[in-house]
């Protein structure tokens, strides 16, 4: 055997089993809080991915808040019309991937903007919940302000248990009440990880393969992500297929900074992923029916 075969041989054992290698998240839940009311419509094919790779990890359960449009005082690039139609898009991109991918049933999705209240009470109770052994990671999907106000509601001692994934300073410094630097104040831990558009906003052909697909779970997901290509407020998503925010999930259902989980995922781990369950999950399926 050569070596250029020898090599070939070695990288397909080593795919083969990569995927049962991956999921190792740390210890504690997880929380989410995306904007999408904002000019940049990613959080749609965001939220979808999201939710999908929690579901197919196993690890649904472990999601404890979900909250979107935070952005609470959003800008005049978008239109009140228009943000009132994210809104609706938003919440029909976690109800309908939730409801399509199941395992969800535990948490309500909520709107920060409309259910301001809400959204910090149920934040706060997950802070309030953590300790050493369960900690809450916080991913910072957008505008760190409900992050804030949450912390600023919670008890002072449960801080030092919650950490928060950021990977752009876009979202660290557009608070209308806190600064990023407030927001560590709090005396929580920060984890930063690389900007995750580089790998996850992409030509919309990478994704053919859920758009494709004979399953209607991958089909969702791909629809979500054109939603925002197709969006009309601003002009750089135009031929990108963009679930970036979902690279911070990602991150952490392979071991965020605890079990050196993947800091730059590609569009083709997240796609292992989702098909390794979508596969599974039919064949469990048919077995059921039969």
């Amino acid at each position: 055997m050569n070596k250029i075969a020898f090599f070939i041989i070695t990288m397909l054992l080593i795919s083969e089993t990569t995927f049962s290698q991956i999921i190792n998240p740390p210890l504690g839940r997880i929380a989410v809080v995306a904007d999408g009311n904002s000019p940049d419509p990613d959080d749609l094919g965001g939220t979808a991915v999201s939710l999908a790779l929690l579901r197919s990890a196993g690890l649904a359960d472990r999601l404890v808040h979900y909250s979107h449009s935070c952005d609470i005082v959003p800008s005049n690039r978008i239109s009140k019309a228009a943000e009132k139609e994210r809104h609706a898009l938003m919440q029909t991109t976690c109800d309908g991937t939730a409801r399509r991918w199941g395992g969800f049933d535990h948490i309500d999705f909520i709107d920060v903007k409309w259910n301001l209240d809400k959204a910090i009470e149920d934040l706060a109770k997950a802070i309030n919940a953590s300790s050493e052994k369960d900690p809450l990671w916080i991913v910072e999907a957008g505008e760190p302000d409900l992050i804030g106000l949450a912390l600023d509601a919670s008890l002072k001692s449960k801080h030092k248990f919650v950490k928060v994934i950021t990977h752009h300073p876009a979202n660290d410094q557009t608070g209308e009440f806190y600064e990023w630097e407030e927001i560590l104040a709090f005396n929580v831990e920060e984890v930063r990880i690389p900007d995750q558009n580089i790998l996850l906003k992409v030509y919309e052909k990478q994704w053919d393969w859920a758009k494709n697909h004979n399953d209607h779970r991958l089909n969702w997901v791909w629809l979500m992500g054109k939603t925002a290509e197709i969006d009309n407020v601003v002009k750089f998503q135009k031929g990108k297929w963009d679930c970036s925010d979902a690279g911070m999930i990602y991150y952490w259902i392979t071991g965020a900074n605890i079990n050196n989980g993947e800091i730059q995922p590609a569009v083709y781990q997240v796609k292992e992923m989702l098909l390794k369950y979508v596969e599974n999950s039919s064949e469990e399926e048919n077995k059921t029916n039969h």
